[in-house]
């Protein structure tokens, strides 16, 4: 799962970037609002923790922004700030969680699981699209039609996750760099299309009419071909 951090307090970011990576997450961070605003506005992440007073831009005005622009990422709110009005001011702004500082790390964890859960795509925990059924927790990606089953690598797995969490859609070669190596990583694009070829080869091993079609000049969309 992909995080996006909103954090401009050092020490606390740095621990839970510690601690969110510790838990396999792969963390992007950001220390104000406006780069909060612009990096969350890629919809790249999967859940976005943000703090609230942050500099240039609060928290309640990012999340106001994002859910304007149609970004439909769950937010988890932080803040030091407890009282009732704070909170309903965060979801009003559109967050979907608010967890108040100082907070235990296990319902932290618990928290953010639960946000990276909302998928409208979601069935009895596992991803649809099409003939295929994609269970995360075991990397196992299913064609419905026949039954064939087959068990996926970590980017063949995130690839066919972000594809269907953005169905209808044409991924482009920089979204999926990003979203499947992230913004520290030298990943360059021929990564993209190794890796495309590798689960589209899974695709069609299951006899799965699900295809990942290339368009060209711009990238890539899940196609489901029925005859």
């Amino acid at each position: 799962m992909k995080l996006l951090l909103a954090e401009d307090e050092k020490r606390m970011a740095s621990a839970l970037r510690e601690i969110l990576r510790a838990e396999n997450y792969d963390v992007d961070h950001v220390a104000n609002g406006a780069d909060a605003l612009d990096t969350a506005m890629t919809a790249l992440y999967d859940v976005i923790v943000l703090d609230v007073m942050m500099p240039g831009m609060s928290g309640f005005e990012v999340a106001r922004r994002l859910r304007r622009e149609g970004i439909k990422t769950p937010i988890l709110m932080l803040t030091a700030k407890g009282e009732v009005d704070d909170k309903v001011t965060g979801l009003d702004a559109g967050a979907d969680d608010y967890l108040t500082k100082p907070f235990q790390t296990k319902e932290l964890l618990a928290r953010i699981r639960a946000l990276g859960r909302r998928n409208v795509n979601s069935k009895d925990g596992s991803l649809t699209f099409g003939d295929l059924s994609l269970d995360t927790a075991t990397a196992t990606l299913t064609c419905t039609a026949n039954g064939q089953s087959v068990r996926l690598g970590d980017k063949e797995m995130r690839i066919v996750e972000y594809m269907i969490a953005n169905q209808g859609q044409i991924m482009t070669r920089e979204m999926l760099a990003l979203k499947i190596w992230g913004y520290e990583s030298e990943a360059e694009y021929n990564n993209v299309e190794v890796y495309m070829s590798f689960t589209r080869k899974k695709l069609a091993f299951i006899g799965s009419a699900t295809v990942i079609k290339a368009v060209r000049g711009i990238g890539y969309e899940l196609r489901w071909d029925v005859v």
